[in-house]
C-alpha cells in the first residue's frame, strides 16, 4: 500500500488511550517495554563514511531526440507544459518499459515501492538494457518494502551505469521491526514519492509504484490509479525535485547497506539470466521487446493526447520532518482555498480529523459541493488506514458531502486489467482532486496525516478545464452505483443515526447495514484497531 504503509510497525506495539481496553493495554504495554529492550541491544547505526559523489539531472535535454520530439509542439505553446492521463495498467506499463527503450543520456526513478515480481522484474530488465546502452541511470527508493529484495537491488548497483540509493535506510537489514522501534523517530520518515524521468525530457508522474498489482495483472487484487505523462518545463522541476532527494544526506548508497558482493563475472551471469527469463517470459501480457522505432511509433500517435496547460510540480522536502516545513499540504490548501462551486476528491487513504469534518461544513454552507470517493473496508489493503478514516463518515455525511466507498467487485477497473488478473478484487489506490472543474492535482498525496506531516509527496497542478473534464469521466466512472456504494444516514429504533451502504445489483437497489463484503473478524479486528492512538502515524 502506500501513505498507511504496507508494513505498519506501529500497529504491533502500539497502546489504547487511558481507560480503553485495560488487559490489552497492559499486554500491549509488555510487549513494547520487551521488545524496546531487544530492539537497544540489536539496533545498528548507519554508516558515517561512505562514498556518495553528488549528481544531477541532464543540463541539455534539448540534445536528445525526446527532446526534440515536442519541440515545435513547445514552440508554439510557449512557457506551458504538456501533459496526458495514464488511466490504464497497460498504458502505465508500457509507458515506462517503452521510455526505457528510447532513453538516451539519462534515466532517473524514484519510487517508493518496486516489488521484485513479474512488472518489477521486466522493468528492471528494461532500466539494466538502458544502461547497456552507455545511459547513466540513478535508482532511488525508498526502503520500507526492500527487505526481501536487498540483494536484488545490490546487483543493479553492481552495472557501471547504474546507481541505486537508498532514501532513509535500515541499518539492521535481518531484524527491521526491531531497528524501527528502536530508531522511530527516524525511520518513520519516508519518501512517498513517485517519478519515471527520462533524459530530463519526459516524465511519469502519479500513483503507481511498481508491481503486478498496479498495472492490472495480479491474481488478487489490482488498483484503480492514475497517473500523468508530462512533457516541457514541468519535466525540470520534477527533475530538480529528484535531484534534492538524490543529493541529500537520506539518501544512502546502497552499497553502504547492503554487504552482498558479485564479482564482474557473476554479475554478467545474473544480468544474463535475467534477460533469458524476460525473453522467454510467455504469460505477460504486454509488449516488452518492442523496438526504439515502434515506442517512437506509439508516442507519436499520444502526440495529439497532450494538453498543454499552466502545470507546476509541488513538491515536499527531503528534511520535511526535521524542518516541519509541509510544502505539498501548504500549497494544496492555497491552491484550493478559493473554490466556488465543487470539489471531486478520488483518495485511496482519507483520514480527515476533526479539522476536516469541519472544513467540509464551511465548503457546503458556502454551497460548494463536495464528492469524496475512497475505498471501502473490504477494498481498504491495510485496515488501520479504514479505522482512522470510519470515525468520521458520520460527521463528513452530516456536513453534507456525498460520500462514496469503492466496491471489491467494481466493473470498471477489470476492463483495463489483463486476462492474469482473471476475477482478483479491485482496490483503489487514487489521489486525485477536481477543483471547479478547472484546478486538477494528481499525485503521490493521500490525504491522511502521514501524507500532511511524516512522509514526501509530489503532486503535479494543472490548471486546465479540458484535462479537468477528462479526470472528472474517470471519477464518475467509479462514482456508479455498480462500482461503489453511496453512504447515507438513516435513524434507528432509538432515533439513532446509523450508516447505510446503498449499492445496484443488476439494476437493482441494495442497502447494506454494516461494512459489506467482510466477514465479522475483519470488522471486528478494524475497530480494535481504531482504539489504539496511533492517527497521526496513518
Amino acid at each position: 500500500m502506500n501513505g498507511a504503509w504496507r508494513c505498519n510497525y506501529l500497529l504491533d506495539f502500539s497502546i489504547p488511550h487511558p481507560g480503553r481496553a485495560a488487559g490489552i493495554r497492559a499486554a500491549l504495554l509488555c510487549t513494547v517495554l520487551a521488545a524496546w529492550i531487544i530492539a537497544s541491544g540489536c539496533a545498528i547505526t548507519l554508516p558515517r563514511v561512505y562514498e556518495s559523489t553528488p549528481s544531477m539531472a541532464y543540463a541539455n535535454p534539448q540534445d536528445t531526440v525526446l527532446g526534440q520530439f515536442f519541440e515545435s509542439d513547445l514552440a508554439a505553446h510557449s512557457g506551458k507544459s504538456g501533459v496526458t492521463l495514464v488511466t490504464s495498467g497497460a498504458g502505465g506499463f508500457t509507458t515506462r518499459a517503452g521510455l526505457s527503450a528510447l532513453a538516451e543520456k539519462t534515466l532517473d526513478v524514484q519510487y517508493y515501492i518496486w516489488e521484485v515480481d513479474n512488472t518489477g522484474k521486466i522493468l528492471a530488465e528494461r532500466i539494466l538494457r538502458a544502461a547497456d546502452r552507455g545511459v547513466r541511470v540513478r535508482m532511488l527508493l525508498d526502503d520500507i518494502n526492500t527487505a526481501d529484495s536487498d540483494f536484488k537491488f545490490a546487483r543493479m548497483d553492481f552495472h557501471p551505469n547504474i546507481e541505486v540509493r537508498l532514501f532513509n535506510p535500515f541499518a539492521n537489514r535481518r531484524f527491521r521491526t526491531l531497528n524501527f522501534l528502536a530508531n522511530i523517530s527516524r525511520l518513520n520518515h519516508r519518501m512517498h514519492n513517485k517519478a519515471f524521468i527520462v533524459d530530463n525530457a519526459i516524465a511519469v508522474v502519479g500513483g503507481r509504484n511498481i508491481g503486478d498489482d498496479y498495472f492490472g495483472v495480479d491474481t488478487v487484487s489490482n488498483f484503480r490509479d492514475l497517473d500523468l505523462l508530462v512533457v516541457g518545463p514541468v519535466v525540470k522541476d520534477i527533475s530538480y525535485s529528484f535531484d534534492k532527494f538524490w543529493n541529500s544526506e537520506w539518501a544512502i548508497p546502497a552499497s553502504a547497506i547492503i554487504k552482498e558482493k558479485l564479482s564482474a563475472g557473476e554479475f554478467e551471469t545474473r544480468k544474463g539470466q535475467l534477460y533469458q527469463w524476460v525473453e522467454n517470459f510467455k504469460g505477460f501480457p504486454y509488449p516488452v521487446a518492442e523496438t526504439r522505432n515502434v515506442w517512437f511509433d506509439k508516442l507519436d500517435k499520444l502526440r495529439g493526447d497532450f494538453i498543454w496547460a499552466p502545470v507546476e510540480a509541488l513538491y515536499d522536502d527531503p528534511f520535511k520532518v526535521e524542518t516541519d516545513e509541509k510544502e505539498v499540504m501548504t500549497q494544496l490548501r492555497l491552491e484550493t482555498e478559493d473554490k466556488e462551486h465543487e470539489v471531486v476528491f478520488e483518495a485511496a487513504y482519507l483520514i480527515v480529523g476533526d479539522e476536516g469534518v469541519e472544513g467540509a461544513r464551511s465548503m457546503t454552507e458556502k454551497g460548494i459541493r463536495v464528492r469524496i470517493l475512497t475505498n471501502s473496508l473490504a477494498t481498504n489493503d491495510v485496515a488501520a488506514a479504514h479505522a482512522g478514516y470510519a470515525k468520521y463518515r458520520k460527521g463528513l455525511i452530516r456536513n453534507g458531502v456525498e460520500l462514496y466507498e469503492f466496491r471489491p467487485d467494481a466493473s470498471f477497473p477489470k476492463r483495463n486489467w489483463s486476462l492474469l488478473a482473471g476475477s482478483s478484487k479491485a482496490s483503489l489506490h487514487t489521489k486525485a482532486i477536481v477543483v471547479d472543474r478547472e484546478k486538477v492535482f494528481i499525485g503521490s498525496f493521500n490525504f491522511d496525516p502521514r501524507s500532511q506531516s511524516i512522509n514526501t509527496e509530489i503532486v503535479i497542478f494543472v490548471e486546465s478545464t479540458e484535462l479537468a473534464a477528462q479526470v472528472l469521466a474517470f471519477m464518475y466512472t467509479g462514482l456508479r452505483p455498480e462500482n461503489s456504494y453511496r453512504l447515507a444516514l438513516e435513524q434507528n429504533e432509538q432515533g439513532k443515526d446509523r450508516l447505510v451502504w446503498i449499492t445496484e445489483d443488476n439494476g437493482r437497489e441494495v442497502r447494506y447495514y454494516s461494512d459489506p463484503e467482510v466477514g465479522l473478524w475483519r470488522r471486528f479486528s478494524t475497530w480494535l484497531i481504531s482504539l489504539l492512538p496511533i492517527e497521526e502515524h496513518l
